[in-house]
């Protein structure tokens, strides 16, 4: 009997024990079950569908011919035009100027997650391209011809990127809010030149936004740019502030 009640006690113990601790980091396990994991369940469901038949999804297509069907002699200039805003050399000196910028307010655990982030946002998407190499479609003559391979979609995942680099960086001010609203509107304009100009299809679109916001938030969980830190003097605090605010123990 002694031993019977010994085992609820601690089985009580257990279940308040992990009570306690969802109730304490709910915040950063709502942030990774949504930002990280069901991100990487998209890219992976996209994944491995796409290796096993070659031909791709239903909806590709009929996708890219909606798109097509728009077509203008303007609309032509305009994509090839906007299209180069979402490549990495673009970004690379936005990235760069803003590194700057944080090594100069000595702001290093930003600086550490930006480059981190952005660079490997890079290998991730290069590394993913050779190893499914899915070929671009050739359904019309491309005012931007690309000639590598397509999956994911390295504008997708360079603006996405960007774009998740910033509202996390401008997370604890007013600016989050036009990064958000202006982010949100350059991501589709991006990713619409790219199936306007048939040189991707949706899924590829699809694939890299969402393991650039696993990525990017996946490591922002790591590194915590911006965690708010109370100094020695004065008990003041340091001008950052995280993403997610410090949760009680």
């Amino acid at each position: 009997m002694g031993s019977w009640k010994e085992t609820g006690k601690q089985r009580q113990s257990s279940v308040s024990f992990i009570q306690n601790l969802l109730l304490a980091h709910w915040r950063s396990l709502l942030l990774l079950f949504v930002g990280v994991y069901l991100p990487l369940q998209v890219f992976e469901l996209l994944a491995v569908k796409l290796w096993q038949y070659e031909a791709g999804f239903p909806w590709d297509l009929p996708i890219l011919l909606a798109v097509h069907s728009t077509a203008q002699p303007q609309l032509d200039i305009v994509a090839v035009v906007l299209t180069k805003l979402g490549s990495f050399w673009t970004a690379l000196p936005i990235l760069s100027a803003i590194a700057v910028i944080l090594w100069q307010q000595k702001r290093w655990r930003s600086l550490v997650y930006l480059v981190t982030t952005a660079i490997g946002s890079t290998v991730i998407n290069r590394t993913a391209k050779e190893l499914m190499h899915r070929v671009r479609p050739h359904l019309w003559e491309s005012g931007a011809p690309e000639f590598d391979f397509a999956f994911p979609s390295g504008h997708a995942m360079t603006s996405m990127t960007l774009v998740v680099i910033l509202l996390i960086l401008t997370w604890a001010t007013s600016w989050r809010w036009l990064v958000l609203v202006s982010g949100s509107l350059f991501i589709m304009l991006i990713a619409w030149t790219r199936l306007y100009l048939g040189v991707h299809f949706p899924s590829d679109i699809l694939a890299g936004w969402m393991v650039a916001i696993a990525w990017t938030i996946g490591v922002s969980i790591i590194i915590k740019p911006n965690l708010t830190q109370a100094t020695a003097l004065g008990n003041q605090t340091q001008a950052e502030t995280s993403l997610l605010p410090e949760e009680s123990q």
